[in-house]
């Protein structure tokens, strides 16, 4: 459970006018009179604007007295609080942060390049400053954790040859991975008191060993695929020329000559490349 506790300093201006004051008169009665009493109106002054804290928009200040929890200054502007606080600087503003490209094994074993992009923010300064050591840090290790747990839950890609069909692959699900992802980080982050905005993956790829024959497949599977289609509309095409022709009795072929032009018609349909015509000047049995 959260300790954060926000609170409200005292108007900054008036303290700085203040200090300004006692310094002024310190520094005019010890040229004018010399009295010791001079120096202590400096030394206040001095000590009093020690006190000043200036918070930057989308910043905080966390203020600690002898290692006790004071509270939080989250409103910006110039602001007065006791000189003897330690205050400690902490952005409320979105971070971006790009991993490095990891090497990890996917759900099938296969070694891929990935990393991830995340944009977070502090959104808990007491989780931020005293529940872990160095939240900045915290967020670089724990979505590396959880980037190399993601990979290892789902394939770069499905492989129908091998009869593997997964719903859900690296590659092909982007929204459904970088919700995962995001779920996973968030739930790491959020002892930090860290909130992420977005996470998503950033490069993804077969790592340099297996790339080639990965490429290899993929462009196989591809040229499988499109011969498939080839074959099946060629296939059609013939059914379709076959019953054109004897519906309309243009030509009365028996079960041989249907053979022999179902054979030419393939070929041509499914050859990779064009077809040369041969001009039979005889009959069709010659």
């Amino acid at each position: 459970m959260s300790n954060e506790k926000t609170i409200t300093a005292l108007n900054g201006y008036f303290m700085l006018f203040v200090c300004l004051a006692l310094l002024s008169a310190g520094i005019f009665m010890l040229i004018e009179t010399g009295n010791l009493w001079s120096g202590s109106l400096i030394f206040l002054s001095l000590l009093l604007s020690a006190g000043l804290v200036l918070v930057n928009p989308n910043s905080s200040r966390v203020l600690l007295l002898f290692g006790k929890y004071v509270g939080t200054i989250k409103k910006n502007g110039l602001f007065w609080v006791n000189p003897l606080f330690t205050k400690k600087k902490i952005s409320l503003r979105a971070s971006n942060f790009d991993s490095e490209r990891l090497k990890v094994n996917d759900k099938l074993g296969n070694p891929i390049m990935i990393s991830t992009i995340l944009v977070w923010r502090v959104t808990d300064t007491y989780k931020a400053a005293f529940d872990v050591d160095d939240y900045k840090n915290f967020v670089r290790v724990q979505t590396d954790a959880a980037v190399r747990k993601l990979a290892s839950m789902y394939p770069y890609d499905n492989f129908a040859d091998e009869g593997i069909e997964e719903d859900i692959t690296l590659r092909s699900s982007v929204n459904e991975v970088s919700e995962a992802l995001e779920k996973e980080i968030q739930d790491r982050l959020q002892m930090a008191g860290i909130e992420v905005l977005e996470a998503r993956i950033g490069y993804l790829a077969y790592a340099q060993e297996i790339a080639n024959a990965m490429l290899k497949r993929q462009q196989a599977t591809a040229i499988v695929a499109a011969r498939h289609k080839i074959v099946e509309g060629a296939v059609s095409m013939v059914e379709m020329a076959l019953d054109e022709l004897g519906n309309k009795g243009i030509v009365d072929l028996d079960e041989e000559r249907k053979a022999a032009m179902v054979s030419n018609l393939m070929v041509v349909l499914c050859s990779d490349k064009d077809a040369s015509p041969v001009l039979n000047t005889g009959t069709l049995n010659h």
